[in-house]
């Protein structure tokens, strides 16, 4: 009986953060499709709404430092519904904007509050889950951010349509401050509480009470295998930064067999989503990532480098196929255009060849990011685990940004005698290269990883011996 009441207060933990973690995404997601609407009413330039994105997903990153030392110094569930209730707010506020300098203002502090949820979301799962199953589950909190963006864009658009732009933030910000209250019916687990390492001290009655020193910050980052996960974080998002253009992409090639602007964004839109539908294999190599480890804790990094290999050839020849024609309508009209798709896919040899390399090119990417986070988990201690992830994340944001800016630069040098769309394949293609350094720092990862994990759990044993 009391077996059975544990397990179900862990699954009603991973359930909050993960329907949470969406919500708190869907935040990032519904401010970019309003930016002409804003722009607009506001009367600002539509880039200089592209900056208070930027400024905000910075501050997202660079904030989560701050609250994942927090976090590993002491309570976790106080500092989360702290953070939750910030970003409710914020967000509320930004509905209210009255001029630029305000909106940019509420967007900052928005940021600040939505970086405690990643940081601290991954310390508290990463105590919650059993390890055998960790790189599986992950996947699953990972997918949650990934549908919490995706619906937040799709919930501006639909909501701001019939109501304006400012109601999506109103029914977010309501949506948040009712959920955070799911968060007081959690029950925070103690640091280390899901390693079999400190069974012996949780068996005796006893918590787990080391905490974060900030000069420990250094040895942090400086240990071997964090550092190869830094750097790994920071390429491979270099290259994901810059696949947000694929449907701008898209669009230039359907616009090149003739079709008007409006069938192409909507065209783009469906094959946007339709075409990184292999994301959805995350689970499985997070699976296979378990495994991998349990016969060799050199195994999931391995795992995870020949995949992330694999991804480099399929994403370029994605990109790189020309698509000479199309028979959906040029119509305009959504449904139309998604049923002439849907025969385009399954009829024109050029389209099928790029949906089977495009869903093979997203499923395996969709292994870094599960296999990632199991081992920043495995690498680190218990009371490290919330920084060390906030600081390679910070640095991940980086790349991301970097990658996205980037991609302008390289298109504004491509030569103005290379017409669209072969301008954006060469970009595109070009940073995909990223993929091979992240690659390497996986085998890298091989020859550090199983010294770190071992040097983690032989000191776990220790401690709970001395107790």
């Amino acid at each position: 009986m009391i077996q059975n009441k544990q397990k179900f207060k862990m699954i009603y933990t991973i359930s909050v953060f993960m329907i949470l973690s969406a919500l708190n995404n869907a935040v990032i997601g519904l401010f970019p499709p309003l930016f002409s609407s804003i722009a607009e009413d506001l009367n600002a330039h539509i880039s200089s709404l592209g900056l208070v994105s930027s400024i905000n997903l910075f501050v997202t990153s660079a904030s989560s430092v701050l609250w994942a030392y927090l976090a590993d110094k002491g309570k976790r569930k106080k500092l989360i519904i702290t953070g939750s209730l910030i970003w409710a707010v914020s967000v509320f506020l930004t509905a209210y904007s009255k001029n630029y300098i305000q909106l940019a203002m509420f967007q900052v502090l928005t940021g600040i509050g939505l970086g405690c949820v990643g940081s601290i979301g991954f310390s508290i799962l990463t105590d919650s889950i059993p390890k055998q199953y960790r790189g599986m589950l992950m996947s699953f909190w990972g997918g949650a951010q990934g549908f919490g963006i995706t619906s937040g864009g799709m919930m501006a658009s639909l909501i701001s349509a019939s109501y304006g732009w400012r109601v999506p933030f109103i029914v977010l910000a309501a949506l948040g401050s009712v959920l955070i209250v799911l968060y007081f019916f959690i029950k925070e687990p103690e640091k280390g509480a899901a390693e079999p390492e400190l069974k012996a001290l949780t068996s005796k009655g006893y918590g787990y009470d080391y905490t974060i020193e900030l000069s420990q910050i250094h040895d942090i980052v400086n240990k071997k295998s964090n550092m190869w996960l830094i750097w790994q974080g920071f390429f491979v998002n270099i290259s994901a930064g810059t696949l947000i253009w694929l449907p701008t992409l898209y669009i230039s090639k359907i616009t090149a067999l003739g079709y008007s602007s409006s069938t192409a964004i909507i065209a783009s839109g469906y094959l946007y989503s339709l075409l990184q539908a292999g994301g959805s294999m995350s689970a499985y190599f997070g699976y296979l990532g378990d495994r991998a480890q349990k016969r060799n804790l050199r195994g999931r990094a391995f795992l995870t480098s020949l995949l992330t290999f694999a991804a480099f050839p399929l994403y370029v020849s994605m990109i790189i196929i020309p698509i000479k024609k199309l028979s959906m309508p040029d119509s305009g009209h959504p449904t139309s255009i998604l049923s002439g798709l849907f025969v385009d896919l399954i009829t024109n040899p050029q389209m099928i060849l790029m949906l089977i390399l495009a869903l093979a090119a997203s499923a395996v990417q969709s292994a870094n990011s599960p296999n990632w986070l199991a081992m920043i988990t495995d690498v680190n201690l218990p009371e490290h685990r919330a920084t060390a992830f906030s600081i390679a994340n910070l640095v991940s944001g980086i790349g991301r940004s970097l990658g996205n800016g980037l991609m302008g630069l390289i298109l504004k040098i491509i030569p103005e005698s290379i017409p669209e769309p072969t301008n954006y394949v060469i970009a595109l293609s070009l940073f995909q290269v990223f993929l091979l350094p992240a690659g390497s720092c996986y085998l890298a990862l091989c020859k550090t990883s199983k010294k770190d994990i071992l040097s983690a759990r032989s000191l776990m044993r220790k401690r709970a011996i001395k107790k």
